[in-house]
C-alpha cells in the first residue's frame, strides 16, 4: 500500500464527550498527557447538559491548559448527539473520539496514530480482552452485533465503540450527513474509507460512574437497527405469510373434517388461541412500524440534531501550534 503523504507533526483532536464527569475529567488529563507527552493536541470536551460540578472543572481545565476546547450544549441530547457536535468543533488533521472513563486507553491513541501514517484513513479500536465488562454486557454487545450484522446491508465490526482515529476527511464526510437520529457506529461504517483493527485491552473505569443504562443501551440498539436495517419490518411480512398460510391449511382441514365425518370440529379454545395469536401478531407489527413512523417522524422536522450553548478556547501558548480562530 503505498501512504498518501500526511503531515509529520499532525494536530489530534480528542473529541470527549461528558455528563456528570466531575471525578473523571481530570484523572483522564492526567492519563492523555501521560500517553502523549510530545504530541500536539486539541482536547474537544462537550458537556451534554451536566448538572453536577463538571462545568466548573471544565472551566478550570480550560484555564489551565490551552489545549482544551469546552463545547457546551444547551441541554443534555444524548452521547450521540453530543459525539456529533465534538467532530463539529474538532479541527484537527485526525480526531480520536473517546470516553472520559479511560475504558478505551490513551496508549493505545500512539498505535492508531501509527497505522494512519502507513495510509490508513480509520484505525479503529478492537475490544479484544472485554474482561472489566459484566457477563451481561458482554452477551448483550455479543447478541447485538451478530444480530445487527445478519439484518443490515452494511455490517459494524464486532467488539468496537467509538474509540477509533480517523482522518481529517472521514471526519469532513461525517459532518455532511443530516440525519436526526444518530447511530454513529453505523455512520463511522457508512463513509467508509480504508480501515484497520487495532486490538486492545478494555480497562476498567478509572473514575465515575456509567451513564448507559439498560434502557439506554436498548434505545441505542433500537436506532441502531431501525437506522440501518429495514429487515424487522420485512420479516413480519414473511410472519404474515406464514400465518396466512397456516389458516388457509387449517380451513382446508375444517371443511374437509365436515365434508367427510357431517360435523364441525368444536372449538372453543382453539378458537380463541388462534384470535390471540394474531391479535399479538398485529400488535408486534404495530409497534414495529410505529418505531420506524416515530424516527421518520423525527427526520421530517428537520431539527437540528444539537444545540450549542457556548463554545470556549483555551489562550494558546506562544508557538504550541495549535489553531484557533
Amino acid at each position: 500500500m503505498t501512504a498518501p503523504a500526511r503531515p509529520a507533526d499532525p494536530l489530534i483532536s480528542i473529541v470527549v464527550p461528558v455528563l456528570n464527569e466531575a471525578e473523571a475529567v481530570p484523572v483522564f488529563l492526567a492519563a492523555l498527557t501521560d500517553a502523549l507527552p510530545a504530541a500536539r493536541l486539541e482536547i474537544v470536551f462537550v458537556d451534554d447538559g451536566s448538572t453536577d460540578a463538571t462545568p466548573a472543572v471544565l472551566e478550570a481545565a480550560l484555564a489551565a491548559d490551552p489545549r482544551c476546547v469546552v463545547v457546551t450544549l444547551s441541554r443534555n441530547f444524548g452521547k450521540e448527539a453530543a459525539l456529533t457536535a465534538g467532530l463539529a468543533a474538532a479541527t484537527g488533521d485526525v480526531v480520536v473520539p473517546m470516553d472520559v472513563d479511560l475504558q478505551d486507553p490513551p496508549a493505545v491513541i500512539p498505535l492508531l496514530l501509527a497505522k494512519w501514517r502507513e495510509g490508513y484513513d480509520v484505525a479503529y479500536g478492537l475490544r479484544e480482552d472485554r474482561g472489566t465488562d459484566s457477563f451481561l454486557k458482554r452477551q448483550s454487545a455479543l447478541w447485538f452485533y451478530r444480530i445487527f450484522n445478519k439484518t443490515s446491508d452494511l455490517p459494524i465490526p464486532e467488539n468496537t465503540g467509538d474509540f477509533r482515529l480517523m482522518d481529517r476527511r472521514v471526519v469532513d464526510a461525517l459532518n455532511l450527513l443530516p440525519e436526526r437520529v444518530r447511530f454513529m457506529k453505523g455512520l463511522f461504517a457508512w463513509v467508509g474509507f480504508r480501515a484497520v483493527p487495532v486490538p486492545y485491552a478494555r480497562a476498567p473505569r478509572r473514575a465515575g460512574r456509567t451513564k448507559f443504562n439498560a434502557r439506554r443501551l436498548w434505545r441505542l440498539a433500537l436506532d441502531g437497527f431501525t437506522c440501518f436495517s429495514s429487515m424487522p419490518l420485512r420479516i413480519w411480512s414473511y410472519v404474515g405469510a406464514a400465518v396466512a398460510g397456516a389458516a388457509i391449511v387449517y380451513a382446508a382441514v375444517i371443511v374437509a373434517k365436515t365434508l367427510l365425518l357431517g360435523r364441525d370440529v368444536p372449538g372453543y379454545a382453539s378458537l380463541m388461541t388462534v384470535v390471540l395469536l394474531l391479535g399479538g401478531i398485529q400488535l408486534i407489527t404495530l409497534g414495529v412500524i410505529g418505531e420506524y413512523l416515530g424516527r421518520l417522524f423525527v427526520e421530517v422536522k428537520g431539527r437540528p440534531v444539537y444545540v450549542v450553548d457556548t463554545v470556549r478556547r483555551g489562550v494558546p501558548a506562544e508557538g504550541d501550534g495549535v489553531p484557533r480562530p
